[in-house]
This record gives C-alpha cells, sequence and structure tokens, in this order.
C-alpha cells in the first residue's frame, strides 16, 4: 500500500492580484511614449513632406458610414450614415498636425485601388486641391494618391487622371452637400478640381 500524500504545511505569501480593468490597460498603454496615442497630434507628418505625407484614413472606400475623428480621445466614431445611395469614392481622412479655418485638421481624399480600415494611417502624394467652403469657412480638401499604389502611385498631377475619375469625385461632393444641406455648403466659384 502506498504511503498517504501529505499536504503542505507551509502556506505561500504570494496572493494573486486580479487581472487590471479594461480602462486601467488602455489608460497604461497610452501613458507608454513610443505609442502614438492621438492620431492628429502624436502621429508625424512624415520625413519627406510636402512631398509624401502621413494621412489617416477615417472612412474607407466604398463607405456609407462618415466617421469622424473625435478630438477629444483620438478615436474615430460614427458621425452618419450618408442618406442617399452615396458611397465615399476612395478612402478619405486628414493630414496629421495641420490645422484649418474650421478648427479641424486638412481634409485629404486619398485614391487608390483599395478600401483602408479606418483609423489606419498611409503615405500619400497630394496632386490637387478641391476649394470648398462649409457654413462661412474654407473646408478645402486635398486629393491626393497613396504613394505605394503602384496603380497611382505615378500620378503626379490631377489632370493626369481619367476623366470620370475626376467627374465622379465632384459628383461625390456635390451629392454629399446636397444630402447635407444645401445652404451649409458651396464650392468655390475658382475651378471645382485645382492642380496644386
Amino acid at each position: 500500500m502506498a504511503p498517504p500524500i501529505e499536504t503542505p504545511t507551509k502556506v505561500s505569501s504570494y496572493q494573486h492580484s486580479p487581472n487590471p480593468r479594461l480602462n486601467e490597460r488602455i489608460l497604461s498603454s497610452i501613458s507608454r511614449k513610443h505609442v502614438a496615442a492621438h492620431p492628429w497630434h502624436d502621429l508625424e507628418i512624415g520625413p519627406e513632406a510636402p512631398k509624401i505625407f502621413n494621412c489617416v484614413v477615417e472612412i474607407g472606400k466604398g463607405s456609407k458610414v462618415k466617421y469622424e475623428l473625435d478630438k477629444r480621445t483620438g478615436l474615430i466614431m460614427v458621425d452618419r450614415i450618408l442618406y442617399s445611395s452615396v458611397v465615399y469614392p476612395h478612402n478619405y481622412g486628414f493630414i496629421p498636425r495641420t490645422i484649418c479655418e474650421d478648427g479641424d485638421p486638412m481634409d485629404v481624399l486619398v485614391i487608390m485601388q483599395e478600401p483602408v480600415l479606418p483609423g489606419c494611417f498611409l503615405r500619400a502624394k497630394a496632386i490637387g486641391l478641391m476649394p470648398m467652403i462649409d457654413q462661412g469657412e474654407k473646408d478645402d480638401k486635398i486629393i491626393a494618391v497613396c504613394a505605394d499604389d503602384p496603380e497611382y502611385r505615378h500620378y503626379n498631377d490631377i489632370k493626369d487622371l481619367p476623366p470620370h475619375r475626376l467627374a465622379e469625385i465632384r459628383r461625390f461632393f456635390e451629392d454629399c452637400i446636397l444630402s447635407k444641406n444645401f445652404k451649409m455648403c458651396l464650392f468655390s466659384t475658382s475651378y471645382m478640381l485645382a492642380s496644386i
């Protein structure tokens, strides 16, 4: 017969601490200096700017959801769903460390083959400008191509784009303006898509 198994008499002084709560883990990760906590303020515009610059995608190509950067938290939030059957023709976002008359970062429409998830950043190259007025303030849009997309990276000027692509961009912004409120946004009287 086997001898009985002895139970240890010494009790360990180690006590298992509970896992930190979710908000404590988030605050801990944000406080690390190597983490870009806020995409508008903390993300660099990029070493090759202004020729090639970083931009943060808020809205992916093909989306009916208008996302927007929450300035306080740095998170991407749902602003609204587009009212009509319009979808974003290309990825749409902003250029970090910029500010416009409306208090928001500079908007950028990035032409590329694939949709990108909201919150991602990519390298872009400006090829044109769409002057716009929103609620009496300038709200210009940079038209860019993805600097790392083999199909579009060779474009250097908006005039290089196929005419239907320009018409698509123009129509998208016209439809968005009409669905938002016609009196709130007006295109400037200058040429709609200008070279920069």
